[in-house]
């Protein structure tokens, strides 16, 4: 189970060469820095995730999306109910706009199943100079404050930068 949640996260994306050194992420038309995590996750290289992570002793992990297309303009709702393709019995918590890199952003607590497993997860949505940027945190039912703090890292210290 340790390994679904990650591989589940929004295979919406393409293959893209990229890279992710000390926490920037660059890749064709966008760059990004993410706060860097504690040893205790390890990244993990999936094909539909920019970055992802999995902490090394819990089911926990996170992951951060880019997608840049100038000329969709879909709302902060729309994009957040895209990311819950997949997930069934969906039961929404905690939902409210915050403020991240100087733009609205999204903020959605769930609980739902995935293939039939309960999960909690937090899913934040960013539109910025026409790129969408999605994060999501998964736990088990029960242990979303366990991570939790990590994941507030990475979102806190997001920030977009110029692609070269």
């Amino acid at each position: 189970m340790l390994r679904l949640f990650p591989l589940a996260l929004l295979p919406l994306l393409g293959c893209a060469s990229h890279t992710f050194q000390q926490g920037v992420f660059a890749k064709d038309g966008v760059r990004y820095r993410v706060g860097e995590l504690s040893r205790g996750w390890r990244p993990l290289d999936v094909e539909s995730n920019d970055v992802a992570y999995v902490s090394n002793d819990s089911p926990h992990s996170l992951a951060v999306n880019s997608t840049c297309a100038p000329d969709v303009d879909a709302s902060l709702e729309v994009l957040t109910q895209h990311l819950l393709m997949g997930f069934t019995d969906r039961e929404l918590v905690e939902e409210r706009r915050a403020t991240m890199d100087g733009r609205d952003s999204l903020r959605s607590r769930y609980k739902a199943k995935l293939d039939g497993v309960p999960v909690e997860m937090m899913l934040v949505v960013l539109k910025k100079d026409g790129c969408v940027y999605d994060f999501t945190y998964l736990s088990p039912p029960g242990r979303f404050d366990e991570k939790r703090q990590s994941f507030e890292r990475v979102l806190s210290e997001f920030h977009s930068e110029a692609a070269r």
